[in-house]
């Protein structure tokens, strides 16, 4: 898939469709005072255009980089394209009518609409794995890149297979079925206090932080070899050390990272805590792994800099 095919992908077009809506929407959640689990009832759609935008892009980009299966490629870019605008609609009309569009099954319209949405997804999800296989035989010829790819995609894969885990009826909708099952706090209902603009819960665990991570590994660390890669490019002195093994390297402790932390959220969103009131143990491991990446970081860069010194050494002509 060339440049110029990249800009006819119908991905880009429905990245360019969602960031054309998030204006509008923008406006609404300013202007409209409508309030859903608590929280403004245009700020969903908002932020769903956002993330959509983001992983139609990536998801385009990343097809560029085929060398083989490109026809499968086009093929699946234009279904999660498709599958992406109909989650959007049905967020977008559910706000409309100010009422949720995610774990709504009072009517059997709205319980329609919702089961819709979840075939869409789980069918986005086996694309982005199709993808991921895709890419797994496609190598580009750069270590660092491959690895934060694939990483990445592995990672999201997961992040995204934590919304999975909201769509089962909680105790207490069991026990009183409001028209609603499922949801994404953990120990307490859907809308309660939550972090300014994130919505996430300040009171209980909510699976939506660990599902907002996992996603964005896809972007991360394929942006962070792009850094890597030109920071050496524009100074000497990085370029001594960041060689391209040094750049796979130094991935792999960030992939590791990101999965660390994409566990550690999950576990910790499982059991109810929330995301800003950890308890001791969340912390100790957290510290223990937070220690261990940044020893490995350090490890490898201290090697590179005794690599690259000891280059200069035997480069540095003897006197006579």
């Amino acid at each position: 898939m060339t440049a110029s095919a990249l800009r006819r992908s119908p991905l880009l077009w429905v990245a360019a469709a969602m960031l054309l809506l998030a204006v509008p929407t923008a406006v609404l959640a300013v202007a409209d005072p409508v309030q859903l689990t608590g929280v403004n009832g245009w700020a969903k759609p908002l932020k769903f255009e956002l993330s959509i935008a983001l992983y139609a892009v990536t998801l385009a980009w990343l097809l560029t980089r085929l060398q083989r299966g490109r026809r499968l490629a086009g093929a699946l870019a234009a279904v999660a394209g498709a599958l992406l605008v109909v989650e959007m609609v049905i967020i977008l009309g559910a706000a409309a009518l100010g009422t949720t569009s995610h774990f709504n099954v009072s009517t059997p319209a709205h319980a329609a609409a919702f089961a819709v949405m979840g075939v869409s997804i789980a069918a986005v999800w086996l694309i982005t794995a199709v993808v991921g296989v895709l890419l797994w035989r496609n190598p580009s010829g750069d270590a660092a890149f491959d690895l934060a790819v694939r990483a990445g995609v592995v990672i999201a894969l997961a992040g995204m297979a934590v919304a999975f885990l909201m769509t089962s009826p909680t105790s207490a909708q069991l026990a009183d079925f409001r028209g609603i099952s499922g949801a994404h706090t953990v120990g307490a209902s859907d809308g309660g206090p939550g972090l300014p603009l994130l919505g996430w819960s300040t009171v209980a665990g909510d699976l939506r932080v660990p599902h907002f991570v996992g996603m964005h590994a896809l972007q991360v660390l394929p942006l962070l070899v792009l850094a890597l890669s030109l920071a050496a490019r524009r100074w000497p002195a990085a370029a001594a050390l960041l060689t391209p093994r040094v750049r796979l390297e130094l991935v792999a402790v960030a992939s590791a990272g990101w999965a660390a932390t994409l566990v550690l959220l999950t576990w910790q969103a499982l059991v109810g805590q929330s995301v800003v009131a950890p308890s001791g143990a969340v912390l100790a491991v957290s510290s223990a792994a937070a220690a261990a990446l940044a020893a490995s970081a350090v490890v490898v860069l201290v090697r590179a800099r005794r690599a690259a010194c000891g280059a200069a050494a035997a480069l540095t002509p003897v006197a006579p």
